[in-house]
């Protein structure tokens, strides 16, 4: 019995990390989704990542209800994946790219984000089951699923906007086509 209690406190322990994790995760992309929201050109992406914004905080204050009631602190861990994932969405941003290139690649670096706090809802939340917290599991879970959600509107607007990134590429590839087309000779 004493093992099985040990092993609760090493896996308590193991979530609580993982919970502060998430609240650094979470609060890094409070910051990064307005940047997101201007950078994006489609009006349809813009409210997607301003909804997603409003929702987040959410998912932070849900994160800190979690914490009052393991009576710890949300603060201490730097989340150094969601960090790499936000630096590449800046860096994607800083890139030449235009209106639906541009808003293809910011759907990629959200997509990339989504998957990443599925994978964490996802465990925190088998834990907070093994670990009897049925309250923080079904807190979790509806974070998981609106997670899971946000991620199905991108890929539905993926669909849209990669056919016109691809549409604008194939023009430009065209107009290029032609402007060879058009140079005058020279006579030898």
């Amino acid at each position: 019995m004493a093992s099985k209690n040990l092993e609760n406190d090493g896996l308590k322990e193991l979530y609580t990390d993982e919970l502060k994790d998430l609240y650094h995760a979470e609060n890094q992309l409070v910051k990064a989704l307005p940047k997101m929201a201007k950078a994006a050109t489609s009006e349809a992406l813009r409210q997607g990542f301003e909804e997603h914004l409003e929702q987040t905080k959410e998912h932070v204050q849900r994160l800190e209800r979690i914490f009052n009631a393991l009576d710890e602190s949300p603060k201490g861990k730097k989340c150094v994946g969601m960090e790499g994932l936000l630096k590449e969405g800046s860096e994607v941003m800083e890139e030449d790219f235009e209106d639906a290139v541009l808003d293809a690649a910011l759907i990629g670096a959200a997509q990339r984000v989504e998957h990443y706090e599925i994978a964490a809802y996802g465990t925190v939340c088998a834990f907070a089951n093994i670990l009897g917290e049925t309250q923080h599991a079904s807190l979790l879970q509806e974070t998981l699923e609106e997670e899971k959600k946000t991620d199905e509107k991108l890929t539905e607007l993926a669909t849209k906007i990669n056919a016109q990134a691809n549409e604008a590429s194939e023009e430009i590839a065209e107009e290029a086509m032609e402007k060879q087309k058009i140079r005058p000779r020279r006579v030898a």
